[in-house]
């Protein structure tokens, strides 16, 4: 298979799941035409009564003044930065991010909530979680989505982990559109409005272009980063940001002779799905921290590139130790019920937290045992 057919696929998969009108949840399949915006492909309890000042839902939601719980990996490691090639929190030791990444927010809005995140916290060891917003997808943030409905998830999703004590990647989720300049205006705008909303959490990171692709080169994904992270820093000029690379972000080797104008608190993004990347891969993430570049991994799984098909355990494991041996953070993808490999609930799970063993796919199972350091 095509090493970044991933892209393409999930993609196609995710246009049919919108333009079907279906959104698969709690309780089974769910007519999008009886309980969502049409626009956007959204419950109509995700968006129910949203506070236009604030973007915070009628229900469910958490004070933007509560505190998190004492204990919690926040109150314990504090706002984090970046230090050489290094993650470190407000101690100044080295941190490890462990995180799981939802899958688009407009298709699986059920699993942004405070139970979700609390199992995922409690019952997997994850201390983070990365709120992926489809762009130029249909139902996406640039393409016949909700925004309003849209940025009240990722409020909602941002104030449960705020609770909880827990790191959140707002994640600017572009794929079909490849190249972020298509669009730099309106993630400026984006960005701006989130940087200035959470000026002050500690918690909160910023990732500014998901998967950069279709020829798209590192000198072009630079171009567009030296105009979004100036305006993340006028709002939030500590945050943690995160860009993404070459070729659905794999070419993580490249900024190392040409970084970032502004590389402070700066990680770059590398992506892997372990059946198909391999020592190719992981010798250009070793590369780039020998060349002092900080790297994260804000997606992953251990399937093929598709996001589906067979799972390598042995690749698998390979990653696994590098990840452990360089300290380097990790996010899997998805949490989702979705009928591909990559989803860590099975098809047939209705729950929206609290999995137990028989909830989990071999995917989920194998990722919740990394996060445990099983």
């Amino acid at each position: 298979m095509h090493p970044f057919s991933h892209s393409s696929m999930r993609y196609h998969a995710a246009v049919l799941l919108s333009a079907s009108l279906l959104a698969v949840g709690c309780g089974g399949t769910v007519s999008r035409a009886a309980d969502s915006s049409p626009e956007s492909g959204l419950t109509a309890s995700s968006a129910a009564n949203p506070s236009p000042e604030s973007g915070l839902t009628g229900s469910g939601s958490v004070s933007a003044n509560a505190s998190a719980e004492s204990g919690t990996p926040v109150a314990v490691h504090g706002a984090l930065s970046v230090r050489g090639t290094d993650l470190i929190d407000g101690s100044g030791n080295p941190f490890q991010l462990k995180g799981i990444s939802t899958h688009g927010l407009a298709w699986f809005p059920q699993y942004v909530s405070e139970d979700a995140f609390r199992t995922l916290r409690d019952g997997w060891g994850a201390n983070a979680v990365r709120l992926a917003m489809y762009t130029g997808e249909y139902g996406g943030y640039l393409s016949g989505g909700d925004r309003t409905a849209l940025e009240n998830l990722i409020d909602q999703g941002v104030q449960a982990a705020e609770h909880l004590g827990m790191y959140v990647i707002i994640d600017w989720h572009i794929l079909s559109d490849g190249n972020p300049n298509q669009h730099t205006g309106e993630a400026a705008d984006f960005f701006r409005r989130m940087s200035a909303r959470y000026a002050n959490r500690p918690n909160v990171l910023y990732e500014i272009c998901n998967e950069p692709n279709g020829g798209t080169t590192w000198a072009e994904i630079k171009q567009y980063a030296d105009q979004i992270i100036p305006v993340i820093r006028e709002n939030s000029p500590e945050a943690v940001i995160i860009c993404g690379t070459p070729t659905w972000s794999q070419d993580v080797d490249q900024p190392a002779g040409n970084p970032l104008n502004r590389p402070e608190n700066v990680l770059y993004a590398l992506h892997f799905y372990a059946a198909t990347h391999k020592d190719g891969i992981r010798d250009k993430l070793v590369r780039a921290r020998a060349a002092g570049t900080p790297v994260i991994v804000s997606e992953f799984s251990i399937c093929d590139a598709s996001g589906n098909g067979g799972i390598d355990y042995e690749s698998a494991e390979a990653w696994k130790r590098l990840l452990k041996e360089n300290n380097i953070s990790y996010f899997s993808w998805n949490l989702s019920n979705k009928a591909e490999t990559s989803a860590l609930l099975a098809p047939g799970c209705q729950k929206t937290a609290d999995w137990e063993d028989s909830d989990l796919t071999e995917t989920g199972k194998w990722v919740r045992s990394l996060m445990l350091g099983q």
